[in-house]
């Protein structure tokens, strides 16, 4: 990977972590904070979208509408198969499982659909992210893969791991083989997901705005941030870098995330956490 798209993984990867700081603290709102997200991501970023679609030579057909709806489809599934297996058994099994198989899992995708070539380097990097997001993620502990709900969280977490390279693998498809704009890309798959999401929240509206109070301003963040995010990363495939570097490269959003709890929010130092990150 050259220097321009490297650079465009790690600034995402601290704009990933900053958004996630943000949606973190609106926890509680649940499904309404997600729509709210959605809906100021379609706002904030509809003069880019329109700059685009008057000035961007892309041509619309049958590949290009499928790639855009099956990325909707597979990131909302995403989100909910996520949460699923949070319902179900301990974060520290679903979420080092999920983050972990996600990266591998999009490797392996752009091995076989992409045809791009692995090299020595990139597989003991990819093993080296994936080693470090599982000591990050579970502290250490692995008391929680032997309780009774363990293979449970290993399930949902395999499941969500496959979603994530699903969509990784799509997206990088559209982008590198079919030529749409990440930013129109991006940006019609959170308008999608927006409308898929207006019956959910719409079913309780009183109670969606009661559990918004406040969190308004951390949407309208996320909101600007997150595209941003994910639209350097496909920038980053765009410009020719191999989608098997920059699925597990993006996953550095997670040593950022530990960093930012010991540096922001006064999280205890060790060296055990620093050698995780």
């Amino acid at each position: 990977m050259s220097l321009v798209p490297l650079t465009l993984v790690v600034l995402a990867a601290f704009i990933h972590a900053t958004w996630n700081l943000l949606a973190k603290r609106a926890a509680a709102a649940g499904a309404a904070f997600v729509f709210a997200s959605n809906l100021f991501s379609s706002i904030v970023y509809l003069p880019w979208m329109i700059w685009i679609l008057l000035y961007d030579d892309l041509t619309w057909n049958a590949p290009v509408v499928i790639c855009i709806v099956l990325s909707t489809v597979i990131h909302l599934a995403y989100s909910l198969c996520l949460q699923r297996g949070y319902q179900v058994a301990d974060l520290s099994v679903v979420y080092p499982v999920a983050r972990g198989t996600g990266p591998m899992l999009s490797s392996i995708g752009a091995f076989i659909l992409l045809r791009e070539t692995p090299t020595s380097q990139g597989i003991v990097g990819l093993f080296a992210v994936i080693a470090g997001i599982g000591l990050i993620t579970t502290q250490g502990d692995l008391s929680a893969f032997k309780k009774p709900r363990g293979l449970d969280g290993v399930r949902w977490g395999t499941a969500t791991g496959s979603l994530i390279a699903s969509y990784t693998v799509v997206d990088g498809y559209g982008v590198k083989v079919l030529g749409i704009h990440p930013v129109v890309l991006d940006w019609l798959s959170n308008l999608l997901r927006f409308f898929l999401l207006v019956p959910i929240v719409m079913r309780d509206w009183p109670g969606a705005k009661k559990r918004m109070q406040g969190h308004w301003w951390l949407a309208l963040g996320v909101g600007a941030l997150a595209p941003l995010s994910y639209i350097l990363v496909l920038s980053a495939i765009e410009m020719g870098a191999p989608l098997s570097l920059v699925a597990p490269a993006r996953e550095m959003w997670m040593m950022v995330g530990a960093m930012f709890g010991m540096l922001i929010l006064g999280e205890r130092v060790t060296a055990w956490r620093v050698a995780r990150c």
